[in-house]
């Protein structure tokens, strides 16, 4: 029997974002796979049902889920999506793996076979399939619509009759992929940009997008690309440097977080009170609990007159092109497994083996059960 794949609308509060697109649609079905899609799933993107040429429509989780081998998610199920996943599926999304131990529980008594893109190894050969990037690259450049727009001064440099307005300041804190796009965004508007990571590497790539870097000194590279925890001594000297830029600037975005950990504070509360009135953060790694000590997620709050905001889910700002690049993730990870319509997946390939989170009702991801311990 063909594979089944089925796609449902996110229910996750403010999620926009949808699993499959168009695009994505038809390469499965020329794969062989037969597609079933929940009724408005990609509205929010601006996808309408009848974009979904050859894909069965229905009403509802349940009728979605029912015939289905694979599902495909950008959020993590309900407990009552999960109750309603068939036993023995397979589920891929975005799936917050260190988050929430009874939703794992729940996963492992239906013996769902989970994939968690989160976990995605940052190989050469999954660069393709790398939704934490896709995503990052959104909500790096909302963040830089968002200082923009909230800035009390142009961004660009103006010549007016009046006088010339000279650029606003900017201070991107973390060069990952969503910094390096929020230095790209504030860059194109005109700003004056600095920026710092902890990683040597981000140096070279900083520079390249015409911003300066900001030498504290601190280097720590991290296994898989990813920044280690700092020393109590480097956070010192890191806070000490990073200071004085952070006084100058108009607006700071900060981008620093570490998987399945709470975001490092990085913007003190005594940098706050040195900074410009009027000055902006802009903090993305609200949602890790921010890099900004006065950081509330999802709110604007305002001290010693900076405001400072901690935005939720950025990449649903712009829910068509995220789902597009989404979309493109999941199938340039799932595709090599879909043969002649049938889902045969080779569980020792590198990407599969280190995205795997649970599979046959027990949870094998090393890393995620040392965090949650058995679940």
């Amino acid at each position: 029997m063909p594979l089944t794949i089925a796609v449902t609308r996110e229910r996750a509060p403010g999620e926009s974002r949808v699993a499959l697109v168009p695009e994505t649609a038809k390469k499965f079905i020329a794969l062989g796979a037969q597609l079933c899609m929940e009724q408005s799933a990609g509205v929010d993107s601006h996808m309408l049902d009848s974009d979904y040429t050859e894909v069965s429509m229905v009403n509802g989780i349940s009728e979605a889920y029912a015939p289905a081998g694979l599902i495909l998610r950008v959020t993590p199920p309900s407990p009552e999506e999960i109750a309603a996943l068939p036993e023995g599926s397979v589920l891929i999304g975005l799936l917050k793996p260190f988050e929430d131990k009874a939703r794992l529980a729940a996963l492992n008594a239906r013996k769902i076979t989970a994939f968690a893109l989160e976990l995605l190894p940052r190989i050469s050969r999954a660069q393709s399939m790398d939704a934490l990037s896709s995503q990052g690259s959104c909500a790096g450049y909302q963040c830089g619509l968002i200082a923009a727009a909230r800035c009390t001064k142009f961004f660009p440099m103006l010549t007016t009759a009046a006088g010339t307005i000279r650029p606003a300041r900017v201070l991107v804190i973390g060069a990952g992929v969503a910094g390096l796009q929020a230095i790209a965004t504030c860059k194109r508007l005109g700003a004056m940009v600095e920026a710092y990571d902890v990683r040597s590497a981000a140096r070279e790539q900083i520079e390249s997008l015409g911003a300066k870097f900001v030498d504290t000194g601190v280097s720590a590279d991290g296994v898989g690309g990813y920044a280690r925890d700092l020393t109590a001594e480097e956070k010192a000297q890191q806070t000490e440097k990073l200071a004085k830029a952070v006084a100058l600037s108009d607006v700071v975005i900060t981008t620093a977080a570490i998987p399945g950990k709470k975001a490092p504070i990085i913007i003190t509360v005594d940098m706050i009170k040195r900074m410009k009135y009027g000055a902006i953060i802009v903090d993305m790694a609200a949602e890790s609990g921010g890099n900004c000590a006065l950081t509330q997620p999802g709110e604007h709050v305002i001290a010693n007159d900076v405001n400072i905001h901690g935005p939720l889910n950025l990449p649903s700002r712009m829910p068509t092109h995220a789902s597009e690049l989404y979309a493109k993730n999941i199938y340039n990870f799932i595709s090599p497994w879909i043969k002649d319509g049938e889902l045969v997946i080779d569980w020792t390939d590198d990407v599969v083996a280190g995205t795997l989170l649970c599979k046959d009702g027990v949870t094998v991801h090393p890393v995620v059960k040392q965090v949650l311990g058995d679940a």
